[in-house]
């Protein structure tokens, strides 16, 4: 813009100094102003040639890496460009996959498992006490009721059969606690842990030496499953990476946050997980659903949607929307809109998407302009 207001101001200056020429004061002055004439023309000379440095200049700008087609906003890389962001794409078929349920988990305090399991095991050996003493106690009132009361006194007969019978209540009261607890243990965790709980089996072992952690996995309501999943994973935070869950069983009550079907698996007490903590877990459904699989890495955030780019053909690329609430399978979303075949970029899609967005900003900049 200042090349041109410099031109005119030039071009101005030519025009009144060429209509002085033509006048009898103009012979005298243009003999005078010969060398001011001469110094316009130098500074003009200058002037053109930049401008026409600028115009090649422009011209060898690079080409604008996004174009809008059929209102789509298409971002081209060249290979060099590509290499540089260090860009992978690949053609993915459309075929079928076993959905993941996405579900809650929660890592569950054993106290009450390490209560049980003691408490079960206390009672057990009162038991074992008490029918030992009605052994004795039987054996000193058979005793005495053969010796006869010529031999022993009669107090002692009845002293002998009180002790005995006071000794078969124990072990009546001890029964009792036993099956109290057993069913308790039952009622609480189930069949399996249960009879583990009573048996003290290594599964119960392991959670109360935690060796391994007890999850409960609830199902969001409206889902249910006709059986409990044996493939599951969790993510332990802060990285969501993967953790392999072991079905133990159905779990005998849901969680009161979720009210859902839950289930009880087993985490490896390395895992990184701790009591307390809540995570999320993906179970594998029974149904399966046909798409292209994107992994999570592969997907961008932004204008209020989740996105993953694949190839538009001659090296350009498009964004595509995934369903906030898409399939998942194998630690991926499942894309069932996508064609088959379809190039979908893995690596590289969020240096896409800061291009695309720059290409927004420009031309914000140069409507403003």
């Amino acid at each position: 813009m200042s090349g041109r207001r410099a031109l005119l101001l030039i071009g101005g200056i030519l025009l009144a100094a060429a209509g002085l020429a033509v006048t009898p004061t103009g012979e005298r002055l243009r003999a005078d102003a010969g060398p001011l004439v001469a110094e316009v023309r130098a500074r003009v000379a200058a002037l053109i040639p930049a401008r026409r440095d600028d115009t090649s200049t422009a011209a060898q700008l690079p080409a604008p890496r996004t174009a809008i087609e059929d209102g789509r906003t298409l971002v081209r890389l060249t290979p060099a460009e590509r290499t540089r962001i260090g860009l992978v794409a690949e053609a993915r078929p459309a075929i079928l996959h076993r959905q993941e349920l996405t579900a809650y988990g929660s890592v569950l305090d054993l106290a009450r498992i390490t209560e049980l399991t003691n408490s079960y095991a206390g009672a057990v050996a009162a038991l074992q006490t008490a029918r030992a003493r009605v052994e004795v106690s039987a054996s000193a009132a058979r005793r005495a009721r053969t010796l006869g009361a010529g031999v022993v006194a009669v107090a002692q007969i009845e002293t002998a059969e009180g002790t005995l019978l006071t000794d078969q209540a124990s072990v009546t009261a001890a029964e009792s606690q036993v099956r109290t607890l057993a069913a308790t243990a039952r009622q609480e965790w189930g069949p399996v842990l249960g009879k583990a709980i009573i048996e003290r089996s290594p599964l119960v072992t392991r959670l109360i030496e935690r060796t391994d952690f007890l999850v409960q996995v609830t199902l969001p309501p409206g889902e249910t499953l006709p059986e409990a999943p044996r493939a599951a994973f969790a993510e332990v935070p802060p990285q969501s990476e993967r953790v392999a869950l072991r079905l133990v069983s159905p779990a005998t009550r849901t969680d009161p946050r979720i009210q859902g079907q839950s289930f009880f698996y087993l985490v490896s007490g390395d895992s990184g997980l701790l009591p307390g903590t809540s995570t999320m877990a993906f179970l594998a459904a029974p149904r399966a659903v046909k798409g292209v699989l994107v992994p999570e890495d592969a997907v961008v955030h932004g204008e209020g949607g989740t996105w993953v780019y694949r190839g538009a053909g001659d090296g350009a690329f498009v964004r595509h929307p995934v369903r906030p609430d898409a399939p998942m399978a194998a630690d991926a979303f499942v894309v069932e809109d996508l064609p088959d075949g379809s190039e979908i970029v893995l690596r590289g899609a969020q240096a896409l998407l800061s291009e695309e967005m720059k290409s927004r900003i420009r031309v914000v900049g140069d409507d403003d302009d």
